[in-house]
């Protein structure tokens, strides 16, 4: 027999092993299932997309790669492999992979940390950086990790490219003003040292830079579907060329290399660099697949397609990974080309794929002309991009409606500005997360009552509550970290409402609960019922059932306390309050069921009668009642404590009326050679009857278990008036 179980755990373990690793290989080979279904009528709207794409992506390639201090042959060989790469592995359509502006910034104030700019040690410093960048994203997506990316505030992006913006526009400035100072992430540095170095701007250089924009800008206004950066540059560089003013002191790109990117490799990385470029690697990380998948479900929500956010880290990593090991950087989703990919037409991700190969058509015959381009006309496009980074219209909206993400969006924007970008990232990230961890942890827990029309629960505000009966609305997860928030909401509530024994928990809106949740639950139970009073749930789900159906709490708390949604309050009224506090200590009618009820005009004279007696009280069945009625012997008076209205109603023939709130001065009269018998609806009332009648010294006083319906319910006559 063990050995029996034993092959079935095998199997088991084999089978969920292949699944995963079907799963996982699912991932990989991505580019058979894309080119097996490609069909030949989108291969013309993909060139023509493609093509558009790489119109942008080439002036693109080149800026962002001089962001990061990088050469520009750099952005160019990412720029081609990450559309391809990104483009085969990918998840979306229309979503391109490449240099972007915020995680060319985060690099090289990563580099920076390990060596400065122009070194052997800082180029290979961006290839093991991407390729780190990469392994992170690709194990995220083997892991089917997606959905954490969903924990990071869109705020915190916003935050962060505003600032980014910031940054790059003033690190531009020394190369718009062909002002000799070093690159720092330090922006008060970079300032500072701009203002000591304003005596050497050169001014030719200034003028190229501010004629690149105003071209840029008047092209933008007058013929927005021109590529502006693109002719902006190719207007500079004629300039340059035919006026020689490199020769006057005009620093120029030089000539590009044209050949394919060549594969570097990644030198054996020490222990200490690694922890330097670790952090680092970890926000570039963070922001590329928020930037990624954001920018990915925005064109999806436009082009109706389905996205997997596993499969497009899977993208994302392999991206960055092998423009690491083909002389790149790490490279992310920019949402830009990809709303140009879109809007241009492109159909499959072979759009991507295309875009790349156009890059290199591109970069095989213009590379000789980049000789020309003027290093102040590239810090120009940068400036002219580094000012759109910010989307102010949607800053505005989230300043104007949202307290929380406005916390997050200014927070992240002052840490970019003041700390270190890695860490200014990181903080984001961590006070988005910590905003998650205190909404979820506050649920809402409040008191509730039917509205108006006894149709729907809503909030108590001014309204009267039930003092017998709370009912609480619980509207969260019952996790570890909400159970503390859902207690004390509960507990204050039992304390402002002391006479209210009893309790009903609402809980359609709880969607988990764990073993601290039911602990929690166990402690509230064990609250009322050392009260004298008791706990019911209704709208339970059956994962939470589960749950507590397994840990064994539905046997503490009772199955008869888990209550059918559509008659939880008619029950607990009719089973469980007590009529007595409705008829002469309740003056409200809360519940449906509350408005047939007699209300006694001399309430608050008789608060005795809602206290359970603490001393025995002899009780007889039904059918021992039924059996003493018929005897002729037994000197025997049956007396109702209910309402006149109630007793006219429905009441046990031969029955005497007395109401309760007048037992107390009718009661000595009661003969004291006869066995009293009080009833009531159920058996609340006439308990608090036998209990007055022995304060009396009355010693043969009983009460109906049950009262009057379980009466009706054995099956015995009923009267009515």
């Amino acid at each position: 027999m063990n050995t029996t179980s034993s092959g079935t755990a095998n199997l088991n373990s084999r089978a969920g092993l292949k699944a995963l690793l079907g799963q996982e290989s699912a991932y990989l080979i991505r580019p058979w299932t894309l080119l097996k279904n490609y069909r030949k009528a989108d291969l013309r709207p993909d060139l023509v997309a493609g093509l558009t794409v790489a119109v942008v992506l080439l002036p693109q390639a080149i800026a962002y790669a001089l962001i990061a201090e990088l050469p520009a042959q750099m952005g160019l060989y990412s720029a081609i492999v990450a559309a391809v790469i990104g483009g085969l592995w990918g998840s979306s359509r229309h979503l391109h992979t490449g240099p972007t502006n915020a995680t060319s910034l985060l690099i090289l104030a990563t580099l920076l940390t390990v060596t400065q700019p122009g070194t052997p040690e800082f180029l290979a410093a961006a290839g093991l950086l991407a390729v780190m960048v990469g392994i992170m994203k690709l194990a995220m997506g083997l892991l089917r990790m997606g959905v954490l990316v969903n924990f990071v505030a869109d705020s915190v992006v916003l935050g962060f490219t505003a600032g980014a913006g910031v940054l790059i526009s003033v690190n531009q400035l020394r190369h718009l003003l062909r002002v000799d100072i070093a690159s720092s992430p330090d922006i008060l540095t970079t300032l500072r040292d701009l203002i000591y170095h304003v005596g050497d701007i050169h001014l030719i250089s200034l003028g190229l830079g501010l004629g690149t924009m105003l071209v840029i800008g008047l092209l933008r206004r007058f013929k927005p579907d021109w590529p502006a950066a693109l002719l902006g540059m190719i207007g500079a560089s004629a300039v340059t060329g035919f006026f020689q003013l490199d020769d006057q002191g005009v620093r120029v790109l030089g000539a590009l290399p044209q050949s394919l990117p060549p594969f570097s490799g990644i030198a054996l990385p020490t222990p200490g660099l690694l922890g330097h470029l670790s952090a680092g690697a970890l926000a570039v990380s963070a922001i590329g697949l928020v930037e990624a998948v954001s920018s990915a479900r925005n064109i999806a929500s436009k082009s109706g397609q389905r996205l997997d956010s596993n499969q497009e880290f899977v993208g994302q990593g392999l991206s960055s990974i092998v423009c690491g090991l083909f002389s790149g950087f790490a490279v992310s989703g920019s949402f830009t080309r990809s709303a140009i990919n879109f809007t241009a037409g492109g159909r499959t991700p072979l759009a991507s794929v295309f875009s790349g190969a156009w890059v290199m058509a591109a970069m095989f015959l213009l590379a000789p002309l980049a000789v020309y381009l003027p290093r102040t006309a590239l810090a120009g496009v940068l400036l002219v991009t580094a000012f759109g980074m910010a989307d102010r219209r949607e800053m505005r909206k989230v300043l104007r409606t949202s307290v929380g993400d406005s916390s997050i969006l200014v927070a992240t924007f002052l840490a970019t500005l003041l700390l270190p970008l890695e860490f200014a990232v990181l903080a984001g990230m961590l006070v988005s997360f910590a905003r998650y961890l205190i909404k979820t942890s506050t649920p809402g827990v409040y008191p509730v009552v039917p509205d108006e029309n006894f149709r729907h629960f809503v909030n108590v505000e001014d309204s009267a509550m039930c003092p017998q009966l709370g009912v609480m609305n619980i509207e969260g997860s019952l996790y570890f970290g909400a159970v503390n928030h859902v207690e004390e909401a509960i507990r204050t509530n039992q304390e402002e409402n002391p006479r209210q024994k009893f309790l009903l928990l609402r809980m359609y809106m709880v969607d988990h609960c764990d073993v601290s949740g039911i602990h929690m639950l166990e402690s509230i139970v064990q609250r009322y019922r050392k009260l004298g009073g008791d706990v019911y749930m209704e709208g339970v789900r059956p994962r939470v059932l589960h749950m507590i159906a397994l840990y064994g709490f539905d046997r503490v708390l009772g199955h008869d306390h888990l209550l059918q949604n559509e008659n939880a309050i008619s029950h607990l009224f009719h089973k469980v309050l007590n009529p007595g506090f409705c008829v002469y200590e309740c003056p409200h009618r809360v519940f449906a069921e509350c408005q047939a009820l007699p209300k006694d005009s001399h309430a608050g004279e008789f608060q005795f009668i809602t206290e359970t007696p603490d001393h025995h009280i002899e009780e007889l069945s039904p059918t021992v009642l039924k059996l003493l009625t018929e005897d002729p012997d037994e000197k025997l008076l049956l007396i109702d404590v209910r309402e006149k209205g109630e007793f006219r109603n429905w009441h046990i023939r031969g029955a005497r009326q007395i109401p309760l709130r007048r037992l107390g001065q009718e009661g000595p009269d009661l003969p004291s050679d006869h066995s009293l018998v009080f009833v009531s609806r159920i058996g609340r009332r006439s308990e608090m009857a036998v209990h007055i009648m022995q304060d009396l010294g009355h010693l043969r006083a009983f009460n109906l278990k049950g009262g009057i319906l379980a009466w009706e319910a054995a099956g015995y006559p009923i009267a009515v008036e």
